[in-house]
């Protein structure tokens, strides 16, 4: 039996982040710590992309248009849905989540989900980089975790 574990380095790798223009004031923020994750672990700055798209509902198909050109190593979706007093927010929170998903399971490419679904904006503050750490940091992360895991685990096969 082997066990694989995914490494936090990014050397060499191309990153697509897919950014939700709406809430911008917290979505910015994630990009940032994304970027600055994947940075502080090897990826080259010029190897990053960011793409904006108006909503979360959006980033799943530019996702799905960056991942199939063969450009990326994994995409990160990046957004923040912000429960309001109508249904609108499950959907848009679940159909954001599974449609990176199926990103995912369709293209092969490695997608991590980075968009936030919280109550209030105080909780969205507190994942976009204070107390309770930054998501979009932890996203880019869990890609560049999950590209290595799955070369190590495919390439010693």
């Amino acid at each position: 039996m082997t066990t694989f574990h995914g490494q936090m380095n990014g050397a060499g790798l191309r990153v697509a982040l897919v950014c939700s223009r709406f809430n911008d004031l917290i979505v910015g923020r994630l990009e940032a710590g994304a970027r600055d994750a994947l940075v502080r672990h090897g990826v080259d700055d010029d190897a990053i992309d960011t793409v904006w798209v108006p909503g979360a509902l959006e980033v799943p198909q530019a996702a799905h248009a960056l991942a199939s050109s063969g450009r990326y190593d994994a995409v990160v979706g990046l957004g923040a849905v912000m429960r309001g007093a109508t249904y609108h927010f499950e959907v848009v929170a679940n159909q954001s989540a599974a449609g990176l998903g199926r990103v995912a399971h369709d293209t092969g490419v490695v997608v991590t989900n980075g968009i936030l679904t919280v109550d209030t904006m105080d909780q969205a503050l507190e994942r976009a980089g204070s107390k309770a750490g930054n998501k979009g940091a932890d996203a880019a992360l869990a890609a560049l975790e999950t590209v290595n895991v799955i070369r190590a685990a495919t390439i010693t096969s």
